[in-house]
Formats: C-alpha cells, sequence, structure tokens
C-alpha cells in the first residue's frame, strides 16, 4: 500500500489540503446528503393496481408509501379486496387496509354566474385497499435482481482486516455498538451508491466511517470532546468520523478525490460548525489522529 508510507509531513499536507477542499465545498452548498443503500422497506417504485396495472397518483402515491413503510410491504402493489377477488386472490382474514381517495364525476346545471362553467363536478370518495403481502393466490412478479457484493478495492479491504475490528452484515443500518464492540454494516446488496459515488466507493466510505467511530471506543483512543462541546459531542464525533472517512477514502484510494458526499453528510452538523468556527478543525485533527491509529493496527508489510 505505497499511500500508507508517506512520511508524517505529507500525511499531515494531505489532511490539511482535504480539510480546506471540505470547507470550501461546504461554503459552496453541497446540497442534501443520499443514502447510499437501499432500506428494507422502502417504496422502490410507484404504487401500482394489481388489476388495472395503472399507477396511483397525488396524495395516494404518500399514502401508500407510508403504509408500505410502516407495514414493511416490499412490493408496490395494492388492490380493493373486490379486485383482488377478480383476481383470483383472497384477502387474509384479519388484514387491516389502506385508505385511499378516488375523484367521481358527475353532471349538474351549469352555474349561470360563471361563463366557464361546463356542468361537470368531482367529488372525492374513499377506497380500501390491501397490499399484495396481505392476500393469498396471488404470485409477486420477479423481484429485481439482487446487485450482489460490491468489487473488491484492495487496499481498503486489506487496511479494514488489518486493524482488528469486528464487522458485521445485516440489516439495513450501519453503526457502531459500543455495546459489543463491533461494526454493523448493511449487507453489501444494498448499496447502489450514489451521483457521485460508485458502490464499491460509497460502501468501503461508509465502512471507513464507522471504523473511525471504533477507534475511538474506551479500550482504544478514548475519544472525548470535554465541556467545549457539551451537548453537541454526538455531533463533534460525527464530523471526526467523516472527515476521517475522507482521509481513509484518499489514502486508500478508495476515491481520488474529496467527493461531494463527505461535505454533504457534514452539512448536517452545520449548526456545530456555524457556532463554534474552530470546531472543524478540532475535529480534522482528532480525524488524523484517529487515521494514524488505525495505521500503527496494521501488520508489517
Amino acid at each position: 500500500m505505497p499511500a500508507l508510507t508517506k512520511s508524517r509531513a505529507e500525511r499531515r499536507d494531505i489532511h490539511a489540503e482535504i480539510t480546506a477542499q471540505l470547507i470550501s465545498a461546504i461554503e459552496a452548498d453541497p446540497g442534501r446528503p443520499s443514502l447510499p443503500w437501499r432500506r428494507s422497506s422502502a417504496p422502490l417504485f410507484m404504487p401500482e393496481n394489481a388489476l388495472t396495472k395503472k399507477l396511483y397518483n397525488g396524495i395516494n402515491i404518500v399514502s401508500l408509501w407510508v403504509s408500505a413503510e410502516v407495514q414493511g410491504y416490499a412490493a408496490p402493489i395494492w388492490a380493493t379486496y373486490r379486485q383482488w377477488s377478480e383476481l383470483g386472490a383472497q384477502v387474509r382474514k384479519g388484514e387491516k387496509s389502506s385508505l385511499v381517495v378516488f375523484y367521481k364525476e358527475y353532471e349538474t346545471e351549469p352555474d349561470a354566474d360563471r361563463v366557464d362553467d361546463d356542468g361537470k363536478r368531482r367529488v372525492a370518495r374513499a377506497s380500501y385497499v390491501f397490499n399484495a403481502a396481505q392476500v393469498d393466490g396471488f404470485a409477486l412478479p420477479d423481484a429485481p435482481k439482487p446487485l450482489g457484493p460490491v468489487e473488491r478495492i484492495d487496499a481498503a479491504d486489506r487496511f479494514i482486516r488489518g486493524t482488528g475490528a469486528a464487522v458485521v452484515h445485516g440489516g439495513d443500518r450501519a453503526i457502531y455498538r459500543p455495546s459489543t464492540d463491533h461494526i454493523q454494516m448493511p449487507d453489501e446488496d444494498r448499496f447502489c451508491g450514489t451521483d457521485t459515488m460508485s458502490r464499491s466507493e460509497s460502501y468501503f466510505a461508509v465502512l471507513a466511517h464507522e471504523c473511525i467511530h471504533w477507534s475511538g471506543a474506551d479500550k482504544r483512543l478514548a475519544r472525548e470532546f470535554g465541556k467545549r462541546f457539551g451537548d453537541a459531542a454526538y455531533a463533534a464525533e460525527e464530523l471526526v468520523a467523516e472527515i476521517g472517512s475522507a482521509f481513509l477514502c484518499a489514502e486508500l484510494g478508495i476515491t481520488q478525490d474529496t467527493r461531494a458526499d463527505h461535505a454533504q453528510y457534514l452539512v448536517q452538523w452545520l449548526t456545530l460548525l456555524k457556532s463554534d468556527t474552530r470546531a472543524v478543525f478540532t475535529a480534522a485533527a482528532k480525524a488524523s489522529e484517529a487515521v494514524a491509529y488505525l495505521k500503527r493496527l496494521q501488520p508489517p508489510s
């Protein structure tokens, strides 16, 4: 890993340059961050009627998305009780319906005081639908083909292994759990990347972020922020983790330059950055310390 054999002075210069780039990106308003992996129950498609094949529209889209999220329905396919019966399917006993709204048109005498009144009226009617997961006798269409594992970035793979951090895959969250001292990552086939990062870059950038959190555990660097940050200590730790991730991405060749994604994530903690103009530099120093610690854990080349 030639990038990891540079002198301490060179490392400091690299980190200072990346920090400056991040600050410039934040000041230029990088936009909102986007999750680089899919949540398990998040609706990936527009809700569709099982019988008519028509897409729901208007407020019904939002309503059915919410129902799918709350109930954990993966398929965006819905129909009324009667429509499921027409398809030869049966809504299971005890299943709760979801509300949608449709508009029924009728004609009446035009209003003489309005020259543009054609006499047509629309009235809202409630309808109740069930998701495909609530019925028997209906074959779901083929699910999208899993994306599979991400393409490996060898230097990053070796570096993560070298830290000795326990990494477990499963679920739809990325988090370091101090209680069990392990890093929880979503399954690799959930990663879909972002507009500016490939699937592999996104995966390893997220993993690097969690490794920085891992480094701050009590039995390692015991990272603390003291009274200066107070209630903002959580935000300060997130700054450290994301800046450290940017450092590792550059040094390990995970990304070729400082990506907008890092700045987009950091913007979430803009309140702290605005209230303490030195916060980002303090976080950058802590991030450099964390990266140096992870490097010391690496086996000899």
